[in-house]
């Protein structure tokens, strides 16, 4: 009897304020990501560590109000400061394993702006979960969007 797995490879291409610095910034500084990146605000976070250096790590861990705990566990391979930023990361809900992958996400200086291209290859225990992922993630990249914007509206980030 086999194992039924969901491998899929998805891109999201998103057009972001400022240059490639300001855009990597988002990615890189603890409480600029965190502005973004969270996407539940009713769970409770109970570990939030972030080492973003290659060979660095960041691990998530949150409690929900029915008191599941879902963990967020990545681990830096590859950084190019301004153009490239690589790891792979495992989600897991309870003891349950959601998912793994691996993650570019790319930066290009374009006019007025950056292009951030985010590719993620990832094995899916069960398809609905991808569905869900591939769902939420382009739901995160307008918050960035968005807070990228207002941080440059009022200046409290450069726009290199």
């Amino acid at each position: 009897m086999g194992v039924s797995v969901d491998h899929r490879t998805f891109v999201i291409t998103r057009d972001l304020p400022g240059g490639t610095g300001h855009a990597f910034r988002f990615w890189s500084d603890h409480r600029l990501k965190r502005l973004w990146s969270a996407c539940h605000p009713d769970w409770q976070v109970t570990e939030d560590h972030f080492d973003f250096r290659m060979g660095g790590s960041e691990r998530l861990i949150w409690r929900t109000p029915s008191g599941t705990e879902h963990a967020m566990l990545a681990h830096y391979l590859d950084i190019s400061p301004r153009q490239r930023i690589v790891y792979a990361y495992a989600m897991r809900s309870g003891e349950r394993s959601i998912s793994s992958s691996l993650v570019t996400v790319e930066f290009t200086g374009a006019a007025g702006g950056t292009i951030m291209t985010f590719t993620e290859q990832a094995v899916f225990n069960d398809a609905r979960d991808g569905d869900f992922r591939e769902s939420g993630t382009g739901v995160g990249f307008e918050r960035l969007r968005e807070v990228m914007a207002a941080s440059l509206m009022r200046g409290a980030a450069s726009a290199e």
